[in-house]
């Protein structure tokens, strides 16, 4: 029999988001401060040659460019003030959090709640701004060897390195600003806008070159078949659950005594979401952010790294099947789900895994599960985030919504849903108990109500 809170579920309507008046404000703030950033996407850098980066960009657009420019939300390939994206911050967070994981100081941070993860937070921010400071030196030194600058020096270096640094960052605070005040995760959200973005014109194009021939008709509805597929098929993973059955004992309030009461603890196939996905790219779109643009000027050693880690080669798809595999680990034991606190917290709720002891043993059957579920989720993760890139290598399909981004779009829009059905519920909640209180008082001058004469 399904409990109070998911009858309540099912009958919840859209309906009531007419009167849910702070998940409203949530949802204006979230839209106005992703409006924010899809414009400062179209602000260009100063001091760069635009019809020299157009003419570039055209070039490099069927290549890794157009992947740089799918994660910036476009900003890379106009060289706009966001032109980094919100990688830096990804990347500072990855290497924050295998720290914290081998560091015993920045382990018992970890352990020290609120305060703790406040101060990881800020190491965070000091990483991403010496990150920024690299890629955008480097990328101004890249601009000035591909001859997109109009006038090279050192007051151009320098404008390019607090713009783009000075964009991260700000980006970086709007992502927490959505995250805390507004509706979803904020850093998803920046990823999932500026692939949505593109998406109408890499479409346009895409269908122009069928028109024109340059791409077979099969070829075409191929692509558009696998994107609906993979899209079906990430939704189907991404709702499969591991129920393990959760047993509560016999409990006494008073005089009464009262059943003991079963439930479930729902493990995810994919606890990581997309997130190992997102690390996997940023790591490999680390050497060639600055490499694109460098043109003939590469180095031996960075031209021998993109001849076997360009898109489609065996190494970049074995490095990166292995980062989804190990992001999928690393992010599903530190972050989304800690078989030790979960334990922990069975154990002080009294409840227990039937026929396992509560405490160290029911922590080592958690791990054992999650374990053995990941090895279904890490291989889904790889396959769908793969597949695209083999197929669309093999057809030479100029078209960049691949595996990643369909995952990141899916998993970022079902997130999303979920956050504003709970926004929903909890006002749903909160009417009910204030209609509850209501009926509990009576009217002021209203008589009180006589009560039948007792039988003897």
């Amino acid at each position: 029999m399904a409990s109070a809170a998911e009858q309540m579920a099912a009958n919840l309507s859209w309906g009531a988001l007419g009167k849910a008046t702070e998940l409203r404000q949530r949802i204006w703030f979230t839209i106005g401060l992703l409006i924010i950033y899809r414009l400062g996407t179209y602000i260009p850098v100063p001091g760069i040659d635009g019809a020299a980066l157009r003419n570039f960009m055209e070039q490099a657009q069927a290549g890794i460019g157009g992947i740089l420019s799918m994660f910036t939300g476009g900003a890379l390939g106009r060289m706009g003030v966001f032109a980094l994206g919100i990688m830096p911050y990804i990347s500072a967070s990855i290497i924050v959090q295998l720290l914290a994981s081998m560091v015993p100081s920045l382990e018992q941070l970890k352990k020290e709640g609120e305060q703790g993860r406040k101060k990881i937070n800020q190491y965070t921010r000091y990483g991403t701004v010496l990150l920024a400071l690299f890629q955008a030196y480097g990328l101004a030194r890249s601009l000035e060897a591909g001859g997109l600058a109009h006038t090279p020096g050192l007051f151009f270096q320098a404008s390019v390195v607090i713009t783009l640094v000075g964009g991260t960052m700000f980006l970086m605070w709007l992502g927490e600003q959505i995250t805390a005040r507004g509706i979803g995760n904020g850093i998803s959200l920046i990823i999932f806008v500026g692939i949505v973005a593109e998406i109408p014109a890499a479409l346009a194009n895409f269908f122009a070159q069928g028109r024109s021939g340059a791409i077979s008709t099969p070829v075409i509805l191929g692509v558009v078949v696998m994107v609906v597929a993979v899209i079906a098929f990430v939704v189907f993973m991404e709702r499969a659950l591991r129920k393990i059955r959760i047993q509560y004992p016999r409990r006494q309030v008073g005089m009464k005594v009262y059943d003991g009461q079963s439930s479930h603890l729902p493990i995810k196939v994919n606890p990581a979401g997309v997130i190992p996905a997102i690390f996997a790219s940023s790591l490999l779109l680390l050497p060639v952010t600055i490499s694109t643009f460098s043109g003939n000027q590469t180095g031996p050693i960075m031209s021998t790294i993109l001849a076997y880690f360009g898109p489609g080669q065996p190494l970049y798809l074995l490095f990166f099947a292995g980062m989804i595999v190990f992001f999928a680990y690393f992010y599903t034991q530190n972050v989304s789900f800690k078989s030790d606190e979960v334990a922990d917290n069975l154990k002080n709720q009294g409840g227990f895994v039937p026929g396992i002891r509560p405490g160290k043993r029911t922590e080592e059957y958690l791990d054992y599960v999650v374990n053995r579920v990941l090895v279904i989720g890490s291989a889904y993760l790889a396959g769908v985030c793969l597949l695209p890139e083999i197929i669309r290598h093999q057809w030479s399909v100029p078209f960049y919504f691949g595996g990643t981004s369909v995952l990141i779009v899916v998993s970022v829009t079902m997130d999303t849903i979920n956050q504003v059905q709970s926004h929903l519920l909890a006002h749903q909640y909160e009417g009910l108990i204030e209609k509850s209180q209501l009926r509990g008082k009576r009217k002021p001058g209203t008589a009180k109500p006589r009560r039948a004469p007792s039988r003897r």
